[in-house]
């Protein structure tokens, strides 16, 4: 029998609070496996977790961990040859990433390419997918085009601009005066939101407008990134980083902006606003997870080839996961904080 130490979220706590236990592993289960957890981080759902403020979060006490990259230790019966002991997986989870043992189903673990480190594969796990699929599934833009990312420095962002610039398209990039010579180096036009009139100056870019905003901030400023869109663009909201210390219901900032986007496509106009949602589809689950093993997969090669390139932000401990929690928060970090067990 594996033992598996894990990281506790007890309650809406401090960073401080969080807890470490140790407990029996299951088996793995017909078509499962253990995976010996490698590396895992800190996403913003996480730092709205530990505030009881992410839309559908499990009831306390959880393990957090959006995703994670690890070796297959264990097979259960019936594995179907997708994976093998000794492999490299990525897997996203949602929660219980942060531990140093977990047991998953096959069908979730995506293979990680020969010299890509643990590391490396983990920044672009929840980001890499999330950016791809708003960058080609929700807003299918097109080499050549124009699009604004906020937060182009963040774990998502900074992906997304790695990625559009790959296929061809134009990235206005908006962040802090922190990371605007990384976000250049990205690849991107930066406007820095604190420093400059960024709607002014978007438009100064693209008189005419952009085919895609990304935006994860929500909130009133949701109009301006509207109002950046040109002809047939769309708005790719994803997020309500806003409002994450604003007390109340946790559902109603989203509610409220789904509400807004949704007005804004029934108006008569050549725009559209959609609300990104990384597990919508979950329920006609044999296709979603084709999809999304196809599309992590595809962010694993270009990361692999060098087309795209690992942002980490910092690595911790898994043990030191209150410490990294609180660093996460604190913002203005570039790339993606790092666990690692």
């Amino acid at each position: 029998m594996l033992n598996a130490t894990e990281i506790i979220l007890p309650a809406a706590v401090e960073p401080e609070d969080l807890q470490i236990r140790t407990r029996a592993l299951p088996e793995p289960g017909p078509g499962q496996a253990v995976v010996r957890v490698e590396a895992t981080g800190v996403s913003f759902a996480e730092q709205q977790m530990r505030r009881a403020k992410y839309y559908d979060q499990p009831p306390f006490p959880f393990v957090p961990g959006y995703d994670l990259v690890g070796e297959v230790e264990r097979l259960g019966d019936h594995a179907n040859g997708a994976v093998a002991v000794g492999q490299r997986v990525a897997a996203l989870t949602k929660t219980g990433g942060w531990a140093d043992r977990v047991v998953l189903d096959t069908a979730d673990l995506v293979p990680v390419p020969e010299g890509v480190s643990a590391a490396a594969a983990e920044t672009v796990v929840v980001n890499g997918v999330t950016a791809w699929r708003m960058l080609h599934r929700s807003a299918r833009v097109q080499s050549g085009q124009t699009i604004v990312v906020l937060g182009a420095a963040g774990g998502v962002g900074s992906t997304l601009v790695q990625l559009a610039r790959h296929a061809g398209i134009r990235v206005i990039g908006i962040a802090g005066p922190e990371a605007q010579d990384r976000v250049r180096e990205l690849g991107a036009i930066a406007v820095d939101y604190r420093n400059e009139d960024a709607p002014a100056r978007v438009r100064e870019l693209a008189p005419d407008g952009v085919a895609a905003v990304f935006d994860h901030v929500g909130g009133p400023g949701i109009v301006d990134s509207w109002r950046m869109l040109g002809p047939g663009g769309t708005l790719v909201s994803y997020g309500t980083a806003s409002t994450r210390d604003v007390p109340g219901n946790s559902r109603l900032p989203v509610l409220k902006l789904i509400a807004r986007l949704t007005l804004w496509n029934v108006l008569p106009n050549r725009r559209k606003a959609t609300f990104f949602n990384l597990w919508a589809g979950v329920r006609k689950r044999d296709r979603y997870r084709a999809e999304l093993r196809q599309d992590l997969g595809e962010v694993l090669r270009l990361l692999k080839d060098g087309a795209i390139s690992a942002q980490i932000a910092r690595r911790f401990p898994l043990c030191e996961a209150g410490e990294a929690l609180r660093y996460a928060e604190e913002g203005g970090i570039v790339g993606k904080v790092v666990l690692e067990p």
